[in-house]
């Protein structure tokens, strides 16, 4: 059970939390394909296939560890990698990551999202944590948040008790007076808990829980995260 009179800051989890996360991933794959296609139809035709674009991602991440949590630069190397396999021009990595990105982040909230966002931020100081590269601003709710602190920026992700410290610092209260909300059961929920935070399972799904330690709270839904605070 929450205790809801200690709870003075909330951190939120992004993807498959605020956004199904795969369907913008594929939009992204799909103009990131065209776009090679027209610019350097050889690294298209390498990235086309999947083992290929997959070893190739492997190399990168085996290759350059300094990587490991910046998904946008492990994309761009990755890009730049299948261009100079493919004899093309390598500076065509930049631009043509910048067309993966835009895409990445034309998300497509969950229908309750933008009122739950509402409902907390005008209660709570908000801090967004994220393994991923997604960015506020650039998908338009920036402004519900205090704070927004990802992998790629901070140098560790979660479950690491690391950047749960820094999103409790971000919203200046100590980790025991903070909510975490996120839809992964080791990423957030585990990582949360082991920081001494209270935390809420987002599960969308009907997942099962497979873990001896519990969420202090489960929901299926964001506007159930809100009916658990009185109105």
């Amino acid at each position: 059970m929450l205790d809801l009179t200690t709870i003075k800051a909330i951190t939120l989890d992004l993807d498959d939390t605020l956004w199904p996360i795969w369907p913008a991933i594929e939009r992204a794959e799909r103009a990131l394909e065209n776009w090679l296609s027209r610019h350097a139809p050889m690294a298209a035709a390498l990235f086309a296939n999947p083992a290929a674009r997959h070893e190739i991602r492997e190399h990168v991440v085996l290759t350059r560890p300094e990587l490991k949590y910046n998904l946008s630069a492990i994309r761009r190397e990755a890009i730049r990698l299948a261009l100079y396999r493919s004899q093309e021009d390598p500076l065509l990595a930049e631009p043509a990551f910048d067309v993966f990105f835009d895409e990445r982040n034309r998300v497509t909230l969950f229908e309750d999202a933008f009122l739950a966002l509402e409902f907390l931020s005008s209660r709570f100081p908000l801090v967004a944590v994220s393994n991923g590269n997604a960015d506020i601003h650039r998908i338009g709710i920036g402004r519900y948040f205090r704070a927004s602190i990802s992998a790629q920026q901070f140098g560790v992700g979660k479950p690491d008790p690391r950047i749960f410290h820094a999103a409790a610092g971000a919203a200046e209260v100590q980790p025991s007076q903070v909510l975490h909300v996120g839809d992964d059961a080791t990423l957030d929920v585990l990582g949360a808990l082991n920081c001494g935070m209270q935390t809420v399972w987002i599960n969308r799904s009907d997942h099962l829980w497979a873990h001896p330690a519990v969420p202090h709270e489960t929901v299926t839904t964001l506007t159930e995260l809100c009916d658990l605070f009185p109105r």
